[in-house]
């Protein structure tokens, strides 16, 4: 059954925050004003979809570097129940990935609240205005990247640097739950 523009949130505003990231700086969503299309993804470094996608998050971030779009991610999960996702160890990851994006924690989980992220990887496209226009997955296969036939996450972002509207049905993307500091 379709989720609905509603329960995807789409239409809303991107939510302000201010998180450090494994690079040694800190960053605050106005940060990327300069940039017509802005993709949040609630990551972290545990989770098997994400370990399976996330050379393709990078590959992303990488293809659209000279256009007017950013991505970022960010990890919110606690660390006292998956010491994997703490911040050194995100540092540790960035570096053997070779992240070419901010990787961001957001210990207090208030981003992923403000955001109302609920597994990793969470997709979220905004427009130069912030406003969500896709929430979904990346792509159309997960676990085998030479299987994929639908590459939904970069149509949107060509839409939206094309001055365009989503005219697909969005996916939701699945994932690992977000661990949440007392449930």
């Amino acid at each position: 059954m379709p989720v609905s523009p509603q329960e995807l949130h789409i239409g809303s505003k991107a939510h302000a925050f201010s998180l450090p990231g494994t690079d040694g700086n800190v960053y605050s969503l106005r940060d990327f004003d300069d940039k017509d299309v802005l993709c949040i993804i609630f990551s972290c470094n545990h989770c098997p979809y994400v370990k399976a996608v996330e050379d393709r998050i990078n590959s992303i971030a990488k293809k659209y570097s000279d256009s007017s779009f950013v991505l970022l991610c960010i990890n919110s999960n606690d660390e006292s129940v998956y010491p994997e996702d703490s911040f050194e160890e995100m540092k540790k990851r960035a570096a053997e990935k070779g992240f070419v994006f901010p990787y961001l924690r957001d210990e207090s989980q208030n981003a992923a609240l403000a955001y109302d992220a609920v597994c990793t990887p969470d997709i979220y496209l905004y427009d130069k205005d912030r406003i969500l226009r896709y929430r979904g997955r990346i792509d159309d296969n997960w676990k085998d990247e030479s299987a994929v036939k639908n590459r939904d996450l970069e149509r949107a972002i060509d839409l939206l640097l094309a001055g365009k509207g989503i005219d697909f049905e969005m996916v939701p993307s699945m994932g690992c739950s977000i661990k949440w500091i007392n449930p």
